[in-house]
């Protein structure tokens, strides 16, 4: 089953998915798209699609595919069975964002907020689908951001593909509600099977929801917290819960100025080392006859 790689390395990253029906090389198809685990400060960010043939749109629709929000673990588990078990009409396919992937993107020097990474994980995973063989027709996108903006991106990117973004598109287009069923039954595998990289022993797996807002997540944080080298890989780090925990329970570090001119106490930079000192030239003959000196201040 392809969904095993997220089980046994949850971490990682790029897109993978079902194999592709072959009616779905013939026929045009519908493609929708839904993220989960936006929110929450532990875990992966979870982008899926999944898509038919335009013609079996009231197949899926029997399936009883629903935002995956609505549904009980157990009853989205059963959904994705029946979506799997229908492999010869859909497919589908994920991508995994881990969370130091995430936190690692949001603070890096150039500004890469949660919905540029949204949007660019979506755009490829259309792309993906694309250059699997799927004949593509028209797009389906639960929005983030501004839905109007968000659709004229994408119609740039796809000029040759029916597109629509919609707030709440996994409650009202089938096929993003099947997309929104594959991510969320993804990302709980992803959290619940979860390889610690670290070594922390028999660690504690009581995370509660992973939302920022739940007691029962902050006390995990608390007890998982290294004074010195933070969380666990699971975390993001970024988030603002993480950092708080981390200003208060963790070791203070002071950081040298890296500007001397500011600080005069601060080491010379390294890069000063290979600067070439410029030649003084000898004042004017002029000058020097006269005795003459620049005054730096009367």
């Amino acid at each position: 089953m392809a969904l095993a790689r997220s089980e046994r390395d949850p971490a990682a990253a790029g897109p993978f998915g079902s194999a592709v029906p072959p009616l779905c090389r013939r026929r045009p198809c519908a493609l929708g798209v839904d993220e989960a685990g936006r929110g929450p400060v532990l875990g992966p960010m979870v982008y899926g699609i999944c898509y038919c043939p335009v013609e079996k749109m009231e197949e899926l629709e029997a399936l009883g595919v629903a935002d995956s929000k609505t549904l009980s673990e157990a009853e989205r588990e059963r959904r994705f069975g029946l979506l799997e078990a229908a492999g010869d009409v859909l497919g589908w396919a994920l991508h995994v964002l881990p969370p130091d992937h995430i936190s690692a993107c949001m603070q890096q020097r150039a500004k890469y907020n949660l919905n540029e990474l949204s949007q660019d994980t979506a755009v490829g995973l259309i792309q993906f689908a694309l250059d699997s063989g799927v004949q593509v027709a028209e797009v389906f996108v639960d929005t983030v951001g501004p839905a109007e903006k968000y659709e004229a991106k994408l119609r740039q990117r796809f000029p040759g593909l029916g597109v629509t973004v919609r707030p709440k598109a996994d409650a009202l287009f089938p096929v993003v509600s099947a997309a929104s069923i594959c991510a969320k039954v993804a990302r709980d595998r992803a959290v619940k099977n979860w390889s610690f990289v670290e070594d922390l022993g028999d660690i504690d797996r009581d995370y509660g929801s992973g939302y920022p807002n739940d007691p029962k997540t902050k006390e995990w944080l608390r007890r998982n917290l290294e004074p010195v080298f933070g969380f666990p890989r699971l975390v993001r780090f970024s988030w603002g819960t993480a950092r708080e925990l981390l200003q208060r329970g963790g070791v203070p570090v002071k950081w040298a100025d890296e500007d001397p001119a500011e600080d005069p106490t601060a080491p010379p930079s390294l890069l000063s080392y290979f600067a070439r000192a410029s030649p003084r030239r000898p004042p004017h003959r002029f000058f020097q006859e006269r005795r003459l000196r620049p005054l730096a201040e009367l």
